[in-house]
C-alpha cells in the first residue's frame, strides 16, 4: 500500500514539504501536510481555527461485522484529544491534576522496580526481543498503577488498547476486525466496572479523579455518564502506554543502531536526560495529528476552505533545519532542549509528557548500567517500523549482549 510506504518512512516527504512553497497535499493521508516548525506551532496555537474534532479519524473503514460487536460496548465520545474549547478544558483539567509532578514522582519507585523485574527476567538469556519483553510492558503497568487498575487486569487492558489501534488504523479482514472489536468491548466492560466501583468507593487514583470531575455528585451514574467516562478512561489508558512504549522502543533502536551514542551513554549516565530529549525529537512517537479548519484560513500562503483536513506533523517540525541545527543527525550530546514538539504545543500539549520522559530515563539508565554490551542482533533482519503515524516504533527489536 502507498500509505504503508509513506507511514513507514515519512521523513523524505517531510523534507520535501519543508522546502516547498506553502503546504503540500499528501494523497496517502488525504490531507494538507503542515511540515515546518513555525507553521505547526501556529496551527497548534489557533485551536479556534484548526479543530481537533478529527484528530483520531480512523485510517480504515470499520466493517459491519465489527460495528455489530462494538454496539455491545460503549460508543465513542469526545475526549481530551478530540475536543476543543471548554469541552477540552473539562477533560484536560483532571489529567493535569492527576499527572502533576508529585504524582509522577511518587510512582517512579514502582516504575524502577517493575523495570528491573522485567530486565532481570531476560538478563541471563544473552538475547531478547525488547519490544515484547520490555517496551510494551513497562508503560502498561505504570499507567495501570496510576489509574488504579488491579495488576491482574493490566494485561487485558493493554491487549485491548493495542487491538483498538489495530481496528482503527490497520487493514484487517471483516472477521479480523470483528475479533479486534471483541477485545475492545472486553476492555470497555472492564473499564466500566472500575468507573462504577470508583463512584461507590473513590480512591487516590486517576480513575476516581475522572469520575469526580466528569460526573460530579454521589448518585448512580447515568448510562451517558458511563459512556463518557469509559471513552475518556480508555483514551487515557491507551495514550499512557502506547505512546510511551513507542518512545522507549524507538529510542533503543536508534541508540543501539549507533554504537558511538550507546557507548557515550554507558560511559556517562548523566547524558540520560539529554538522550531522552534527543530520542523524542529525532524520531517522534506521535508523528502527527489531524486537524480540520473551522473557517476559511490561509496558512503558509496556502488558502484553505472551511472543512479542510490538515496533518500537523510534529516529527517534521522536529527535523526543521531552521529550528534545530543539523536536524537529521542523532546526537545525545546536544544541549538539553525541551522546545521540540514531540509532546505537542499549546492547549493540546501532552499532559503525560513528564511521565513518558521519566519512564524513558528510567529505562536508559537501567539498560546502560546492567547491559552495557547490548547491541542489535545482527543475525536478524533489520528492524522495520510499524506503518502508522500515531505510535511510530519498530515492530520488533532483537538484541544480544
Amino acid at each position: 500500500m502507498l500509505r504503508d510506504a509513506f507511514y513507514r518512512d515519512p521523513y523524505p516527504h517531510y523534507a520535501r514539504a519543508r522546502r516547498a512553497d506553502g503546504l503540500t497535499w499528501i494523497p496517502e493521508a488525504e490531507a494538507w501536510l503542515v511540515a515546518r516548525d513555525g507553521d505547526v506551532r501556529e496551527v497548534l496555537r489557533r485551536a479556534e481555527d484548526f479543530s481537533s474534532a478529527n484528530a483520531l479519524l480512523p485510517d480504515v473503514p470499520v466493517s459491519e461485522a465489527a460495528l455489530v460487536v462494538l454496539a455491545r460496548g460503549f460508543g465513542p465520545r469526545p475526549t481530551v484529544v478530540s475536543s476543543d474549547g471548554a469541552a477540552h478544558r473539562r477533560y484536560r483539567t483532571p489529567l493535569n491534576q492527576g499527572l502533576n509532578p508529585g504524582r509522577v514522582e511518587a510512582v517512579l519507585p514502582y516504575a524502577r522496580e517493575q523495570a528491573r523485574e522485567l530486565v532481570d527476567a531476560f538478563a541471563s538469556d544473552g538475547s531478547a526481543e525488547l519490544v515484547g519483553a520490555y517496551a510494551r510492558r513497562l508503560p502498561g503497568v505504570v499507567i495501570g498503577r496510576l489509574i488504579g487498575l488491579d495488576p491482574a487486569d493490566v494485561p487485558t487492558a493493554v491487549h485491548g488498547g493495542y487491538r483498538a489501534e489495530e481496528l482503527l488504523f490497520r487493514p484487517l479482514s471483516p472477521s479480523g476486525q470483528a475479533a479486534a472489536a471483541e477485545d475492545v468491548v472486553a476492555l470497555q466492560v472492564l473499564l466500566d466496572g472500575y468507573v462504577r466501583d470508583r463512584r461507590a468507593r473513590p480512591r487516590e487514583d486517576l480513575c476516581s479523579d475522572l469520575v469526580a470531575a466528569l460526573a460530579p455528585g454521589e448518585g448512580e451514574l447515568t448510562l451517558e455518564q458511563r459512556h463518557e467516562l469509559v471513552a475518556n478512561l480508555q483514551n487515557l489508558l491507551i495514550a499512557g502506554f502506547l505512546t510511551t512504549s513507542a518512545l522507549i522502543s524507538t529510542a533503543l533502536l536508534h541508540l543501539l543502531g549507533d554504537r558511538e551514542q550507546w557507548s557515550l551513554l554507558c560511559a556517562d549516565p548523566l547524558l540520560a536526560e539529554a538522550a531522552v530529549e534527543e530520542c523524542a525529537r529525532f524520531d517522534t512517537a506521535i508523528q502527527a495529528f489531524r486537524r480540520v479548519t473551522t473557517r476559511p484560513v490561509t496558512l503558509a500562503g496556502t488558502r484553505l476552505p472551511a472543512g479542510a483536513a490538515v496533518l500537523v506533523a510534529y516529527a517534521s517540525a522536529n527535523r526543521d533545519e531552521q529550528r534545530h541545527a543539523d536536524a537529521d543527525r542523532f546526537d545525545i550530546r546536544r544541549p538539553v532542549d525541551r522546545r521540540h514538539l514531540a509532546f505537542g504545543h499549546g492547549p493540546h500539549t501532552c499532559p503525560g509528557a513528564r511521565l513518558a520522559r521519566a519512564q524513558l530515563r528510567v529505562t536508559l539508565e537501567l539498560f546502560a548500567r546492567l547491559l552495557p554490551d547490548l547491541r542489535l542482533d545482527g543475525r536478524r533482519p533489520p528492524p522495520s517500523m510499524r506503518p502508522t503515524l500515531i505510535h511510530r516504533s519498530p515492530q520488533t527489536l532483537y538484541a544480544t549482549w
